[in-house]
């Protein structure tokens, strides 16, 4: 739980697992979107987590540079291969997209958006009953 914004992990491209949470002061959203875009250099992946659709929507415009790739109401964890675009902005990379056809998209600076509707109820994959 990050006391600050410009907590060390809020600020590094770190390969996880790691998870940071950041509470932030409702009436401050605004001041908050602000810190968010300014306080790292990099922006591969991020996710915002909210049931309030004026919320998620003004998130998602204020923190469109943030990230190559954007979660909403979802683990970001990365896409799957050849099925989504992924791939890095800023620092993170050259945000390529990598796959047959999205190399095109070097050439533009793209953002992927996925929203959940349904959010899991639990963190289990049937996977994970193999092991």
């Amino acid at each position: 739980l990050a006391k600050k914004p410009d907590y060390n992990t809020m600020k590094e491209e770190l390969f996880g697992p790691i998870l940071t949470v950041y509470v932030y002061d409702p009436d401050k959203l605004d001041e908050t979107l602000d810190i968010l875009d300014t306080t790292t250099d990099y922006a591969l992946t991020g996710a915002i987590f909210s049931s309030n659709r004026a919320n998620i929507e003004k998130m998602t415009s204020r923190l469109t540079h943030t990230a190559g790739n954007f979660y909403i109401n979802d683990k970001p964890t990365g896409a799957v291969v050849d099925q989504q675009p992924f791939g890095g902005g800023r620092a993170s990379g050259t945000n390529d997209k990598a796959g047959s056809v999205f190399n095109l998209l070097r050439w533009v600076s793209p953002q992927t958006i996925k929203e959940t509707f349904v959010p899991a109820t639990d963190y289990m994959y049937p996977n994970f009953l193999n092991e």
